[in-house]
């Protein structure tokens, strides 16, 4: 078991940047928030920026952009790639272990991952964190999270790591002061190396994809925040006026029962839309599947206009 200092993405990336900008990015950083209604930091909200720094983000509500420093530092921009800040990498092919992996990270996620965040604060969101998905920081500063094949456990100023195996394991790893009342171990934990390493990717550009359609929104939207629901193991958030009829889910998952693969949605939450934008087979809605996304030329863009159009022709009532 190794132990290393917790991860602080928010910090990583002020000192990459040698204190020159104000960061922001994509993962949850500590401290824990522990008031409601969120329980969780905002990682792209603008904030205050010390005087005289430029506020650098992922998103347009920054002062600048991270693409526009990585377009002036290649190895800043391999540096972004992996964190999903900008030079965004292409997805590939879905590995043949994406279904068994899924399926295990799934099971993690509901009955390990989101349980140690919902004893802290009854919270059961979950979000990106790097090579995989976590929790954001609760309780003492505490975060669980999975990156690639390993459960990482933070809190008292280290991280713990271990191979996923079991859930019995995973527990164990918690301990009872996060996880007071595991859940049966129930079998072996098949998570491949290349599939997972996939999951992780297909999280990042979730979260990219997401965190840009939010800045997008305008406070009439009212915009919820981007999260993991373990439930389901798909990332989304909502957009739209209840009352008017045109708040839906914009989510990407990375598959589930009817679809093997991954794909993108919007699912209205009152209006039954019709016509050729919403054309979905098992839900009312609509789906960009994965191998649509897997030819553009522009992933990002795509699946981007996929939600656009959408929102759009909802806010529109051309539904």
């Amino acid at each position: 078991m190794a132990a290393n200092p917790p991860l602080n993405p928010r910090a990583e990336a002020a000192e990459r940047l040698r204190g020159r900008y104000e960061p922001r990015v994509l993962e949850p950083s500590p401290p824990a928030v522990n008031a409601p209604p969120w329980f969780a930091d905002d990682p792209v909200a603008r904030g205050e920026a010390p005087e005289g720094k430029l506020l650098v983000s992922p998103v347009h509500t920054g002062d600048l952009r991270w693409q526009e420093l990585a377009d002036e530092d290649s190895a800043l921009a391999e540096w972004c790639a992996e964190r999903w800040l900008a030079s965004h990498r292409r997805l590939g092919p879905a590995p043949p272990a994406l279904v068994p992996t899924r399926l295990a990270l799934h099971r993690l996620a509901e009955e390990v991952v989101s349980p140690a965040r919902k004893g802290s604060n009854g919270k059961i969101g979950l979000r990106y964190t790097r090579g995989g998905f976590g929790t954001p920081f609760f309780g003492a500063d505490a975060q669980v999270r999975v990156e690639g094949i390993d459960l990482i456990v933070a809190g008292e100023g280290v991280e713990r790591r271990e191979r996923i195996t079991t859930v019995g394991a995973a527990a164990a790893l918690l301990g009872p002061e996060l996880l007071p009342e595991p859940g049966a171990d129930g079998g072996q934990l098949e998570v491949d190396d290349e599939a997972a390493v996939f999951v992780g990717d297909w999280y990042g550009f979730a979260c990219s994809v997401l965190e840009e359609l939010r800045a997008e929104a305008t406070v009439a939207d009212e915009p919820s925040r981007v999260q993991l629901w373990p439930e389901h193991f798909d990332m989304a958030l909502e957009l739209g006026a209840e009352p008017a009829g045109t708040r839906a889910a914009y989510g990407l998952s990375p598959g589930d029962d009817d679809h093997p693969d991954p794909y993108a949605y919007v699912a209205p939450w009152t209006a039954r839309p019709s016509g050729e934008l919403w054309q979905a087979g098992t839900f009312s809605g609509a789906e960009l599947p994965y191998h649509e996304l897997l030819d553009a030329d522009d992933q990002r863009g795509a699946a981007l206009e996929f939600f656009r159009v959408r929102a759009q022709a909802l806010a529109a009532g051309t539904r």
